[in-house]
């Protein structure tokens, strides 16, 4: 019998296991341009940034081990965009279709939209990434647009998806000021 996967904010002491994860998709994927892994420090200070603005950082864990996680943060600095977010999810590689992406990314998607914000951005690596697509299709994502050979990794060049997805009423009513809880 599976072990039962429990979705739960990050803690300081996830860091590492966040960083591995992500490694081997910077190292062995195109979801991520970056073409060297971050360093377990970076991805703390990086955590702690989307943390401190009051966003949603969660991690899947089976068996007291993490298996993914999943965060929403500001999808552009400026402030017309102060209600939309953008989505970052990465599973661990053994993990990969299973149903915990589905969980992290809908967990996430309620609590920004209990937070106020009104349209969620994912941007995928690569119009190949199929899982990653279809997950965001079946969480109500739209594809909006792709650009065509926007990145460069493993020598070859890598197009950008676009999805979005309203959250809450979307733009049917004027927002409210965000609140972060």
């Amino acid at each position: 019998m599976a072990e039962e996967i429990l979705i739960r904010p990050s803690r300081d002491d996830d860091v590492a296991p966040i960083a591995a994860i992500y490694g081997h998709h910077v190292l062995h994927g195109i979801a991520s341009f970056e073409e060297a892994p971050p360093s377990v420090a970076e991805m703390a200070r990086r955590r702690g940034d989307i943390v401190g603005r009051g966003f949603p950082y969660l991690v899947a864990e089976r068996g007291g081990r993490v298996v993914g996680y999943c965060y929403a943060g500001p999808y552009r600095a400026r402030i017309g965009y102060r209600f939309t977010v953008e989505d970052s999810i990465y599973i661990d590689e053994r993990e990969i279709g299973r149903g915990i992406g589905r969980a992290l990314l809908s967990e996430v998607i309620d609590r920004v939209a209990a937070q106020g914000y009104r349209q969620m951005i994912a941007v995928i690596g690569g119009s190949e990434t199929l899982p990653s697509i279809r997950l965001h299709a079946a969480l109500g994502f739209a594809q909006i647009g792709v650009f065509p050979a926007i990145g460069f990794k493993f020598g070859r060049w890598v197009d950008s998806v676009y999805m979005q997805r309203a959250l809450g009423p979307g733009q049917a009513t004027l927002p409210q000021e965000i609140a972060h809880g």
